[in-house]
């Protein structure tokens, strides 16, 4: 017979027990979750589409022909316009994501690009109305519609999936995010090389094709983003203040307090950096040193992704549910010896040089530096994502995207600046991944966190 004094207490233990429990951990496994392959499905629809259009403009904006001699390589300025409405908006949309549903943030923001797109064809078919400014203007709105998908996109993981999964959706997420740029990287360079008429002068309303195919995909990646499991707001009472906009008091004072998270914050700004320098000096590398042409000019960027989707996957399986900052070194060492190994071209008889790789050795070398690159990438922004409280994990990725954006900004200038020395002194383009092999070098040497 059951003692009815015992109920009290049976009760009384049930709760306790359930209150110990992390309610994440009965959220269902994560390659059966619903969730889980609507938010890949999305982000890699987004990243297509943002690589796509981002890549037909770089390539619009290095002068080949005739134009070299009197036009300057635009790609840093052209880089610095994607870059800004992450540094101006991230603040604002960090706080969107947290006194908001993440999942209603992302709707929205795919809603947006759906319009963006629109706009998109439309500058390319009134290309002689408008001109590249016109086109600048598209990528400008198109980098504020991923400032403010970026928060809810990396600070609904940890809401929607277990702490002990988070590595490997980390993994799978930025493996496809990096596919999306193989695919839409090389699509650019196939559609570019549509941009020649029959005089071999280029032709950008021919691409208004391209970025009809971006509705589709943006429409798609809508659809995709509703079977997203909704979340409730992280913090349903913040209040929006002014300094919002730029980093809340509250995350300046986590970093300040938590020294660990802010070397993790810079050093996932210099991963941005050298990235956003190295993806620039490949395209002039392929289509002003080695002469390829749009098409394989892409491919050598796209190889990239390759590697990092395999890297991303990799450093996920070796982190074994916790950030392991053994790998980032090892992923720091690996980006520097192919950033060398790219840098060196041989003096010809006569004049001009040699590029040491070529085409075919160039692809096998960007492959190591993309592995390189995920395996830097994953563990430090799982430390990111995992480190805060609760409350400001939204704010903290947009303090992740602004930081991060505003390294990407000066990836743009530095660019530039690295252009004007090779140009000045006359060196081979491969030069400039020998300059951005020293960016990463002080990382490789002094970075030595602890795990935790």
């Amino acid at each position: 017979m059951t003692n009815p004094y015992d109920a009290p207490q049976q009760i009384s233990t049930a709760a306790a027990i359930e209150a110990v429990i992390d309610p994440h951990e009965q959220l269902p496994k994560l390659y059966s979750d619903r969730a889980f392959w609507g938010m890949t499905a999305t982000q890699f629809l987004g990243a297509f589409n943002d690589n796509l259009f981002k890549q037909l403009m770089l390539l619009l904006a290095i002068p080949i022909g005739a134009e070299a001699a009197t036009k300057a390589d635009e790609q840093g300025f052209a880089t610095m316009v994607f870059s800004l409405p992450f540094v101006l908006f991230s603040g604002l949309a960090g706080y969107l994501s947290d006194r908001y549903s993440k999942r209603t943030v992302i709707v929205l923001a795919k809603a947006a690009e759906i319009v963006i797109m629109l706009l998109g064809m439309l500058a390319f078919l009134r290309y002689g109305v408008f001109g590249y400014e016109g086109l600048l203007v598209v990528l400008f709105l198109m980098g504020t519609h991923s400032a403010f998908f970026g928060p809810g996109k990396y600070g609904i993981l940890p809401e929607l999936f277990r702490k002990s999964d988070l590595p490997r959706a980390n993994g799978v997420i930025l493996m496809t995010t990096f596919l999306a740029i193989i695919f839409g990287t090389a699509s650019a360079g196939v559609l570019g090389s549509l941009l020649g008429d029959e005089a071999g002068e280029r032709v950008p309303q021919r691409l208004w094709i391209g970025s009809a195919f971006c509705m589709g995909i943006a429409l798609v990646g809508t659809l995709t983003a509703l079977l997203v499991r909704r979340t409730p707001p992280a913090a349903p009472n913040l209040r929006f203040e002014p300094s919002t906009i730029a980093i809340p008091p509250e995350t300046r004072r986590l970093l300040m307090q938590d020294r660990p998270l802010l070397a993790a914050l810079l050093v996932s700004c210099m991963f941005w950096l050298v990235s956003g320098v190295a993806m620039q000096s490949v395209n002039s590398l392929g289509m002003v040193q080695l002469g390829l042409g749009e098409a394989r000019t892409s491919i050598m960027t796209a190889v990239i992704g390759l590697g990092i989707a395999v890297g991303a996957v990799l450093a996920g399986r070796l982190s074994h549910g916790k950030a392991d900052f053994r790998i980032v070194t090892w992923g720091a060492m690996g980006m520097i010896a192919c950033l060398l190994l790219l840098a060196i071209s041989l003096p010809e008889q006569g004049a001009g040089y040699r590029h040491l790789l070529g085409f075919g050795g160039s692809l096998a070398v960007l492959v190591l530096l993309g592995m390189s690159a995920g395996l830097f990438a994953i563990p430090v922004q799982v430390f990111i994502q995992t480190r805060p409280p609760d409350s400001q994990k939204g704010r903290m990725i947009a303090v992740m995207n602004v930081t991060n954006f505003v390294a990407i900004l000066l990836s743009g200038a530095i660019y530039m600046a690295f252009d004007r020395i090779v140009t000045a002194m006359q060196l081979p383009r491969s030069v400039l991944f020998g300059l951005c092999a020293l960016l990463i070098v002080p990382v490789a040497i002094f970075y030595r966190p602890r795990g935790e």
